[in-house]
């Protein structure tokens, strides 16, 4: 069983906010897996959708089953969404945190695998949920860049208004297929392994 977490903040107000670029991420991953619809769940504080993820152009067929979690904690709680199922270090190596990244420009994934939090609140939290950090990331690219193509972050006292506020028209459609990319990136991790789909999409 993999289990896919779609990291942000619950509530129509943080619909399409930079924070929330993991949870639309996974909604796209569900949408493109043909998941069931999301439903509440008690012990993951939070929606999940629990289902099987198949490959169509490879044989043998492959099959793997895939819970999607959609924590409706705030941030910083959300390791509380995936302790009552990652129980332990090797249950972590088939979590895959999908999250927003301050340090990376708009439009760019990228799949790490125990590596530290970097300062991210919602990864920290499941860190020390689950006491090790040897788990799956897919880290998805929230900042705009230069013409250059250097990326042009807030100061430090606007970087919560920031990541809260909500993705401008254009930054809103690149979003959008980003999350259609990292969903793919996602279905490869789940089906071919994780450092196949670094190789892929690493690159791009």
């Amino acid at each position: 069983m993999f289990y896919v977490i779609g990291l942000g903040n619950p509530g129509e107000e943080y619909e399409e906010t930079r924070h929330n670029a993991g949870r639309m991420a996974v909604e796209a991953f569900a949408k493109r897996t043909d998941l069931p619809d999301f439903v509440p769940n008690k012990k993951a504080a939070g929606l999940i959708s629990q289902g099987e993820v198949s490959s169509t152009d490879v044989r043998p067929k492959i099959t793997e089953k895939v819970t999607a979690i959609l924590p409706e904690t705030f941030m910083n709680k959300s390791g509380g969404s995936v302790s009552p199922f990652i129980t332990s270090v090797k249950k972590a190596e088939q979590l895959i945190v999908v999250h927003d990244d301050l340090d990376m420009p708009l439009g760019k994934i990228k799949i790490l695998f125990n590596r530290g939090a970097g300062g991210h609140r919602g990864v920290e939290s499941i860190r020390k949920a689950i006491k090790t950090e040897a788990f799956i990331r897919v880290k998805i690219g929230i900042s705009p860049t230069t013409p250059s193509g250097k990326i042009k972050k807030p100061d430090s006292e606007k970087i919560l208004d920031f990541i809260v506020g909500k993705f401008k028209k254009p930054e809103l459609d690149i979003m959008k297929k980003t999350a259609k990319e990292a969903a793919e990136a996602i279905e490869t991790i789940v089906l071919f392994g994780k450092e196949k789909a670094a190789e892929i999409f690493n690159q791009r």
